[in-house]
């Protein structure tokens, strides 16, 4: 419970900061370009809080906070004063409303830039992308990939941390070798490495890029030393207690490895197992009636504890920063090359090359926001603007109900002279609106089974 309401809150902030950031991009322009604005509203349906500025503006917070607009004259919608004719957005020039209608989703581009450079500032802890363990007969394995090197480039793409490999990997679904760089400890110049990704089976809801070519990161060794045991989780009912060393279950040897002992946990959902245990010396067996998570849609056994894990080498070690003139620079690059992977993903979806199980909704950004946010601040920026980018991008989308949509009529109208008729406009409206509920309706699905 207290999970969901870390989660929801989380969601809330974040979705209410980016729909303020688009919807302002949206006003700032309409009030630059002489459009008299109605109402600026964040969220929809009871107003929960309002006030009127000087301009006759109503700037409004509402109960609902999946969305919102901004409401301009329009001589199309409104009854308009003859004094006020020149405020209305359909009488300004096609370039002037194109300009407005952009401004939302390039807000939300430079949100981005923006909350990279905090987050570039601060720095980022990480670790470098070690190879901890390549799987046999593998992609990876087939590559010869070294264990105990760094990837330090995939694909002409610089490398820093995990979350630039996998990234980089992401970009390269559906081509048929990725070159990758990597270099040991004792060599001054890192070896290419290409992976034969011809028969790359890759469900980015069930695995990530890197297992699924048999790559497994380098991590501190795990133990099975139990350091918490969560309330009311199947280990706590069962009688499981911190400082407990897990030596096998159903009689199987874990070998003092935690991901070996998970592995075998994962097994098991909502059935009983037999643990054997070293409490202060003595050997003793539990049973333990275990409970399920899902984890890419399939039930896993759920135990309900944390183990003992040794410290990460200093030398593996990273911290992502820059100075405040080297921040602006990196941060426009990070926001481009997520821009692009964003709309290659998209082309990718529709050439079939990525399933339509991996669209993301509500639920798994509140999930995304809840865990970004207690990780902290960094974190939490680096989310934001990762959904920033994708609300910009979203909105970009061709579907007459979106920005994009409008921004086609506007270069239709740009090309031919004459604005698109309006019965044209309305029947777009609908397809763009029953597009859109179809995406929506299967990102909540599958949101819904992932849980």
């Amino acid at each position: 419970m207290i999970d969901f309401i870390w989660n929801l809150g989380s969601f809330i902030v974040a979705l209410g900061i980016l729909v303020t950031i688009h919807e302002y991009g949206h006003f700032w322009v309409a009030r630059k370009n002489g459009v008299k604005v109605e109402r600026f509203s964040v969220g929809f349906g009871k107003t929960l809080w309002q006030t009127t500025d000087k301009h006759g503006t109503e700037f409004v917070v509402a109960l609902i906070p999946l969305g919102g607009y901004v409401k301009m004259l329009d001589e199309r919608v409104d009854d308009v004063l003859p004094e006020d004719k020149d405020k209305t957005f359909n009488s300004k020039s096609v370039y002037q409303r194109i300009a407005i209608i952009a401004a939302g989703p390039f807000a939300n581009f430079a949100f981005a830039i923006f909350a990279f450079y905090l987050m570039f500032l601060i720095g980022v802890p990480s670790v470098k992308p070690i190879i901890g363990d390549i799987e046999q007969d593998s992609i990876a394995a087939k590559a010869n990939l070294p264990v105990k090197s760094q990837i330090v480039e995939v694909a002409g793409r610089e490398t820093l941390d995990w979350q630039d490999v996998n990234l980089s990997l992401v970009a390269e679904i559906g081509s048929d070798s990725i070159e990758i760089k990597s270099k040991a400890s004792d060599r001054v110049k890192p070896d290419t490495y290409v992976l034969a990704t011809q028969d790359w089976q890759f469900a980015p809801e069930k695995i990530s890029a890197l297992a699924s070519l048999g790559i497994t990161p380098f991590r501190p060794h795990v133990s099975t030393e139990l350091t918490v045991v969560a309330p009311d989780s199947p280990a706590a009912k069962a009688g499981l207690q911190v400082g407990d060393v897990l030596e096998a279950i159903n009689g199987e040897s874990v070998n003092n490895n935690w991901y070996e002992f998970s592995k075998k946990i994962a097994l098991y959902p909502n059935q009983q197992v037999q643990l054997t245990i070293n409490r202060q010396g003595r050997s003793q067996q539990i049973d333990v009636l275990l409970g399920a998570r899902k984890r890419g849609g399939e039930p896993i056994g759920y135990l309900g504890v944390s183990p003992k894990s040794a410290p990460w080498p200093e030398q593996y070690k990273i911290d992502i920063s820059y100075g405040p003139i080297d921040a602006i620079g990196e941060s426009v690059i990070k926001t481009w090359e997520l821009v692009v992977l964003s709309f290659d993903m998209i082309g990718k979806l529709i050439t079939g090359d990525v399933s339509v199980k991996n669209l993301s909704g509500p639920i798994a950004i509140a999930q995304g926001a809840g865990n970004s946010a207690g990780y902290g601040i960094v974190y939490f920026l680096g989310f934001l603007a990762l959904i920033s980018i994708n609300l910009g991008i979203i909105n970009l989308l061709p579907l007459p109900v979106l920005d994009g949509g409008h921004l086609l009529y506007y270069l239709i109208e740009l090309l031919t002279g004459k604005p698109v008729p309006e019965k044209v406009q309305q029947a777009g409206f609908k397809f763009g609106a029953i597009a859109l509920l179809g995406l929506m309706s299967i990102a909540l699905f599958n949101d819904l089974s992932r849980l």
